[in-house]
Order: C-alpha cells, then sequence, then structure tokens
C-alpha cells in the first residue's frame, strides 16, 4: 500500500543517485530556470540544452531579453516551434524589466499574475528559485501519480486538474520542496516513462497500483487529440542574381512573424501539375516571365500539433528584376540565414544557397 508520508524521503534518495547533471539545477536565479522551462515545454532535455545555452550566452538578464528585437527572439528559437511561446516569453520578460525593474515576483501567487506563466511555470520558479513549498504538475507528474495511485481521470479533462492538484500538494516536504520536485519530474522522465517504463528496478514496485494491475500502458488516461488537418503548399522561390524572394508571414495563420516564400496553398497537391499550369495563376503571372522554372523533385512534409504540412517548391529564375508584391523582398544568403524561419523553409534555404 502506498505510504505518502515515506514518499518524498524515498524519491528524494533515487534523484540523488539518478538524477542528471543539468545546467538549470545549479542556479536559484529565477530568469534561468524560468528559461529552461520555457524551453523544456517545447522538447526534450538533450534537444533543448543548446537552446538554453544560446539565450543565456546571447541575453544573460531577462533585461538583456527584454531589449532584444521580436525577430532575434524569434531567430535564437527557431526549430522550437509553436513561436506563439517564443512572443510571449520576449513579451514577459519586458513585463518583468519594465513594470518589476527586472526582478522575479518571488512567490507562486506574484509568479502567477505575470502574462503567460501558468501554475506549473510559476510553481516550478517559485520552488526552485525560492523554495516555496509549491508542487509542480506537468506530464512526467502526472504520470507518476497516476500509475502509482490508479489514479483513472482523464487527465485532458479540468477535472483532473483539480484532482492531481490536491494529490500533488499533499507529498511536497516542506524542508525540500525543490530537490522535491526536480525529483518527481525526473522520475517521470528518465524512470517511469511513457513507453517502456522501468518497473523492476523502480523503488515503488511492491505499492504501484498500475505495476500490480499490470495497467501501466493505460495510464495515465488521456483523450485522444482531434484530427489532424491536411494542407497543401506550394512554395514559389524567386531567384534574381545572389538574391532570393521572402515575406513575413502575418497574424492568424501557423509561424507568425517567421519569413518564408511566397506561398499559393492549394486543396491537393497534385492540383498544380506543370510549370504552365504555376505560370497561369494570377499571383504568379505579375511577377513576371521567368526564364526557367522548375519543380524541386522532393516532396517536404512537416507536422504540426494539429497540422500535416505538404509542402513543394518551385524555382523561378529571373535575368530582369521580377515585380514583387509589397510585402516580399529580395534578400541575400547572409541575410536570409538570419531572418527567422520555421524548420521547414531553414532546410530548403540550405539547398537554394550551396
Amino acid at each position: 500500500m502506498f505510504n505518502p508520508t515515506a514518499f518524498a524521503p524515498r524519491l528524494i534518495e533515487w534523484y540523488r543517485r539518478h538524477g542528471r547533471d543539468l545546467p538549470w539545477r545549479h542556479t536559484r536565479d529565477p530568469y534561468r530556470i524560468w528559461l529552461s522551462e520555457v524551453i523544456l515545454q517545447q522538447t526534450r532535455v538533450r534537444q533543448g540544452m543548446p537552446y538554453y545555452h544560446a539565450f543565456v550566452e546571447k541575453f544573460p538578464t531577462v533585461s538583456d531579453l527584454a531589449a532584444a528585437s521580436e525577430q532575434e527572439v524569434l531567430r535564437l528559437w527557431q526549430g522550437l516551434g509553436y513561436y506563439s511561446r517564443a512572443r510571449n516569453l520576449h513579451e514577459t520578460a519586458r513585463i518583468v524589466a519594465q513594470t518589476y525593474n527586472g526582478v522575479f515576483p518571488d512567490n507562486y501567487a506574484g509568479l502567477l499574475a505575470l502574462k503567460g506563466v501558468g501554475p506549473y511555470t510559476a510553481a516550478a520558479i517559485a520552488s526552485f528559485a525560492f523554495g516555496e513549498q509549491v508542487a509542480v504538475l506537468d506530464g512526467n507528474v502526472y504520470r507518476v501519480l497516476a500509475r502509482l495511485l490508479g489514479i483513472e481521470t482523464d487527465i485532458a479533462t479540468p477535472k483532473a486538474k483539480t484532482e492531481f492538484a490536491r494529490v500533488a500538494a499533499t507529498l511536497v516536504p516542506a524542508d525540500e520542496p525543490d530537490t522535491y520536485n526536480q525529483a518527481i519530474m525526473e522520475f517521470g522522465a528518465i524512470q517511469c516513462t511513457p513507453v517502456a517504463p522501468d518497473c523492476l528496478l523502480c523503488p515503488f514496485q511492491a505499492e504501484c497500483a498500475a505495476c500490480n494491475t499490470g495497467r501501466q500502458h493505460e495510464l495515465p488516461v488521456k483523450s485522444k487529440k482531434g484530427l489532424v488537418k491536411n494542407r497543401f503548399f506550394h512554395y514559389i522561390v524567386v531567384r534574381f542574381g545572389d538574391g532570393v524572394a521572402m515575406k513575413q508571414r502575418p497574424a492568424g495563420d501557423i509561424w507568425q512573424g517567421l519569413y518564408d516564400f511566397p506561398l499559393v496553398e492549394q486543396t491537393a497537391q497534385e492540383s498544380i501539375a506543370s510549370p504552365d499550369e504555376l505560370l497561369g495563376l494570377p499571383a504568379v503571372a505579375a511577377l513576371g516571365t521567368p526564364t526557367s522554372v522548375s519543380l524541386e523533385p522532393e516532396a517536404y512534409t512537416h507536422i504540426l500539433t494539429h497540422q500535416r504540412i505538404e509542402a513543394r517548391f518551385w524555382r523561378l529564375e529571373y535575368n530582369m528584376p521580377p515585380v514583387l508584391p509589397p510585402a516580399v523582398q529580395l534578400y541575400t544568403a547572409a541575410q536570409a540565414h538570419d531572418l527567422p524561419k520555421p524548420v521547414l523553409i531553414d532546410k530548403f534555404l540550405k539547398t537554394v544557397f550551396v
């Protein structure tokens, strides 16, 4: 039977033997802790580490981040996805710098009042930076508690947040809330993993409800995501001299504020099957007559949370300046490199400037 009193000491003991040595675990600086948590909400530790180091090097303090341009922040964030989160990061940095004189609030309630800081992030900063006795609740914690206690509430529902928060709060020790919170998240990340949890060497095996009933792969319960929308992009890669035409994506769609090529979106990938069909489109015809048109043989696929992008790239070469729309302009290789771009576009650009 699960012993709540003994849980925290045993978990902390496990953590001190098995926890990974990560840079944000060696600081009480709320800025660096906040930065690491936002990045790790996007990706795994190994993939997130270079981003963390890059941000800390370029923006050592929250005031440095606040003073940066949005383009600088998006460029550094490139590849992590959910670019709205990068914009929120930047906006929160400005709020802390301007409203709080560059000093983060030192408690959960104050941190939660910051725009863009939710319950999980506020709890993480309050615990790790200021030692407040407050429980963190991320996917790892949901999984550990659901399996250990046999909780069958769907974690995608509002009810689950209340139920798990109540349980989690009873387990946080007053003397080491920071170590405990790091430990339970780490336990979910490397021991009680989503697939193939290491139950054989788990210190809680004997009292784990999921292990004792063979339900490790059934818990936690999470309702399925909605249908994925398929989108078909035909990018128009306009080349003139040593430049390539690019534009900034508007608000209201994916990749807001990032740069890509002029685009024709169709309902099916095969809807533009030949150069003549492409050049017959009004938006393309308005560019002028190219000297050559070619379709890249490779189709690119990019998977987002609720969208699947199928992209084809048409190269249009001009020996006279093309007639570009006001929002489109030519960029050199160096300029294009510095622009914040979706990974899909960054990958293709490497084939353009060779």
